[in-house]
């Protein structure tokens, strides 16, 4: 087995990388210059534009270091290799454009520019994949392997040691346990205990160990303290798994405010700046060119409402959005003028006699919705998000279903998860909310798109709105 050398991969992956991004600007050029998508002007020659990689291929592999590319990336999902190659992909091509507008290069083909940042976030997202797959595969058959010493031999220490023998892909070999109150030889998760806490110098002098997982109770703080010490004095790296984890309710993900770690106990991608901007941008973006292109359905449907039935077009409702904010949502009206309250406190029931004729067939077929283009426009809703409810109902299932306020940590929609998977109108709000609750936190842009793409191909009509 051969014990892993992270400068030897950050090199070869530079190197890939050099080759990746030479490649796509050749392809670029290829088809800007050579196919016939394009009328072929101002062509500065291909070696003008080779002559161009002196500066991207510094740019991006610095952009690539920056947004943590070329870091060890074991334990971190696939799903975010191509995310962190987008963010470096979308800064390069930014500041290129600049800096030919500093230096005043107007012949510079931006169209190939265009080119050349789809074929490189392509191109470097499948290198990136191939390569960490070809090294999960190498880690399985027992090569590239970490040494881990296991201190803590207790109920916490068994789960992370059954974790790592399952996950072989790691990479992640354990010597063996030290612990105060288990006998030396008795065998945890298939690795035995080779002494007490007090050994740890021997064998760290006497084995090759690449990493030490500390998994005892923050309360002997003295202990702690002085492992740590002795492992950081003999170079090795010692990492502490909290026995509070069991507390944390999904996935969790550590802040520093300073040099002080913060722990958030539930992830949401979306409260990440930068995905947020992206976010709001498609949403606006959807919203602008869904009210062009759907103004003659707006406009008809607000014609026949104002001649089919007595009362206002828009039917505006207080829902519960995002951070628990109240806004007013707009639908078209489907329903009879109801007294105050009544529409406050009612679900919709099938062949409700409340709905209008014309009401019925618009709800059925989610054109009732169309006016929630506005309250993207607005900021309340997004495009795609968890539908809001009302305060009365949120109020009420916030104490009869678990963990239904989670759904608030973004901003509502007007299709989601749960909605393509049929949980919409009268059906099971836990199931609903199971639902939602993925969405927050394991929201994408493809996710997202992905929704989008459901929602027109199962078509608006569903059988669960009434």
């Amino acid at each position: 087995m051969i014990r892993q050398n992270q400068r030897f991969f950050n090199l070869a992956l530079v190197i890939i990388d050099i080759i990746v991004i030479a490649f796509s600007l050749v392809c670029a050029w290829f088809v800007r210059f050579q196919s016939n998508l394009f009328i072929h002007e101002s062509n500065l020659g291909f070696g003008y534009y080779m002559l161009s990689l002196l500066v991207i291929i510094p740019l991006y592999i610095l952009l690539y270091s920056v947004f943590g590319l070329y870091t060890p990336q074991r334990t971190k999902s696939v799903r975010s290799l191509p995310v962190n190659i987008i963010k470096a992909n979308v800064m390069g091509l930014l500041m290129l454009v600049t800096f030919l507008f500093i230096i005043e290069q107007i012949d510079y083909s931006r169209y190939l520019l265009a080119l050349f940042a789809v074929f490189s976030t392509v191109f470097s997202s499948i290198e990136r994949i191939i390569f960490r797959q070809s090294l999960r595969f190498i880690r399985s058959k027992g090569f590239n392997i970490k040494y881990i010493l296991m201190i803590g031999g207790g109920v916490l220490g068994e789960q992370v040691a059954t974790k790592l023998n399952q996950r072989e892909y790691l990479g992640y070999n354990i010597i063996g346990f030290l612990d105060d109150n288990i006998e030396n030889g008795h065998k945890i998760a298939n690795s035995q205990v080779i002494g007490n806490i007090d050994d740890l110098c021997d064998v760290i002098l006497t084995n090759q160990i690449d990493k030490v997982i500390i998994t005892i109770s923050p309360r002997h703080s003295a202990l702690l303290e002085s492992i740590i010490d002795l492992c950081e004095r003999y170079g090795v790296k010692a990492e502490i798994v909290p026995d509070y984890y069991r507390y944390f309710p999904a996935k969790h993900y550590i802040d520093m405010i300073d040099d002080i770690p913060i722990i958030d106990v539930r992830y949401v991608p979306l409260d990440s700046s930068f995905k947020k901007i992206v976010k709001r941008i498609s949403d606006l973006l959807f919203a602008i060119i869904g009210i062009i292109l759907l103004s003659p359905v707006l406009i008809l449907t607000a014609f026949i409402i104002k001649l089919s039935s007595p009362g206002p077009i828009i039917f505006k409702q207080e829902r519960i959005g995002f951070n628990r904010r109240k806004f007013v949502m707009y639908k078209f009206r489907s329903m009879k003028i109801q007294e105050g309250e009544a529409e406050k406190h009612q679900w919709t029931v099938k062949d409700d006699p409340r709905t209008t004729k014309f009401g019925s067939f618009i709800r059925k077929t989610s054109i009732d919705e169309l006016p929630q283009l506005f309250n993207i426009l607005k900021g309340d809703m997004s495009l795609i998000g968890p539908r809001p409810e009302r305060p009365y109902f949120v109020e009420k299932f916030r104490e009869e279903v678990p963990d239904y306020m989670i759904k608030h940590h973004v901003r509502p929609g007007m299709s989601g998860w749960a909605q393509v998977h049929g949980w919409r109108g009268n059906t099971s709000i836990k199931k609903r909310i199971e639902f939602d609750i993925y969405y927050v936190e394991n929201w994408t842009l493809i996710l997202d798109v992905k929704i989008f793409l459901m929602t027109l191909i199962q078509g608006f009509v569903n059988k669960n709105a009434y």
